[in-house]
């Protein structure tokens, strides 16, 4: 009977170390590809928000005011819907922006509408932000994003422009990346999605309600 060396227990014992070590390199590799996959998978999921050209789903939400509307009440009208909140700083930029183009383009014959939807929990500082700001759209509050959800909102700001057939032709997730080369700010979106040319003021001429 033959004699196993000491050199002979070295090498199968190193093959076996080998073959594992491959082995668990191999499924180490394909888990960090999976899971860098998945990640991406997911990152793109939340930052993208419903789909255009589908319907817009109506909704009825209280106003700061205390007055309640509808989506269909704009019916008619473009209308561009933000979901934000106080809190999101965010959310904030995009509404300084969206009330310099209100302020500059709506007037009473317009052919848009702003409606800025809050899903702040506690509705006294949506109230008490529009307030102090003075903002001049319809604010609607969601405090508990039952309107979110039905626009599958994923993160705040979530923007929409809605057409008079009541069709979204427009979404976008985040204030500080509108546009990915950083050459298109909200209020030059807004004024292409609504066919208003940025040098003509409502309130100075033509220009101020949007065509379709």
């Amino acid at each position: 009977m033959g004699a196993i060396s000491h050199i002979d227990v070295g090498v199968s014992v190193t093959r076996q170390v080998s073959v594992k070590t491959i082995l668990a390199v191999s499924a180490l590799t394909l888990f960090t590809a999976f899971i860098t996959w998945r990640a991406r998978v997911l990152e793109i999921a939340l930052e993208q928000p419903m789909n255009v050209h589908v319907r817009a789903p109506d909704f009825r939400a209280m106003r700061a005011d205390g007055t309640s509307v509808s989506l269909s009440d704009f019916r008619g009208k473009n209308v561009v819907l933000t979901f934000w909140a106080s809190w999101c700083g965010p959310c904030q930029g995009e509404i300084g922006a969206l009330k310099g183009f209100y302020e500059a383009h709506h007037t009473a014959s317009s052919d848009f509408e702003i409606l800025a939807i809050s899903t702040d929990e506690d509705v006294a500082q949506a109230k008490r932000f529009a307030r102090e700001n003075k903002l001049s759209f319809p604010v609607l509050l969601d405090p508990h994003e039952t309107v979110a959800r039905t626009y599958e909102e994923k993160g705040i700001p979530t923007l929409f422009v809605i057409d008079k057939n009541g069709n979204i032709r427009y979404a976008h997730v985040g204030y500080d990346r509108i546009d990915p080369s950083g050459s298109e700010s909200v209020e030059r979106v807004l004024a292409r999605e609504l066919g208003i040319q940025l040098d003509q003021p409502a309130n100075g001429g033509p220009g101020g309600a949007g065509s379709d």
